[in-house]
């Protein structure tokens, strides 16, 4: 993770209810620059229970409310090899719901094998510990 950034969310009210309930999920969710506006992709936030025909697509792509030199910022940093922006977590300021966007790097092949290796040593010497 390179850094983090602060972003708002545009929601429909019955969206709003359900994050209060606490039925969102992150998981493969993530943002992408289009037409200098800033989206989140595979957010799932579930239909609200006691909401009827205002409730939307649980996995519609949002948009994200930043300022506009700073998507323009992001956008030249994701065209760049490698890296990608990835919503780490979802909060409350006050009464506004709130995105945290990390700038994350791919691992290359070396880490990967490197990571390897260290687990590999780690469960070695964890076996080595329980032999005596």
């Amino acid at each position: 993770m390179e850094e983090k950034y602060e972003a708002g969310i545009e929601l429909a009210g019955t969206e709003v209810k359900s994050v209060r309930a606490g039925t969102l999920n992150l998981k493969d969710s993530y943002c992408s620059v289009k037409e200098g506006e800033l989206f989140v992709h595979g957010m799932h936030i579930s239909p609200y229970e006691k909401g009827n025909i205002f409730n939307k697509d649980p996995v519609r792509p949002r948009r994200l409310l930043m300022h506009k030199r700073e998507i323009r910022k992001l956008h030249a940093l994701v065209k760049q090899d490698g890296y990608t922006l990835v919503p780490l977590s979802v909060y409350f300021k006050d009464s506004r719901v709130k995105v945290e966007v990390g700038l994350c790097k791919g691992k290359k092949n070396y880490d990967k094998r490197s990571a390897a290796a260290q687990r590999d040593a780690k469960r070695e010497i964890d076996r080595a510990m329980k032999a005596r």
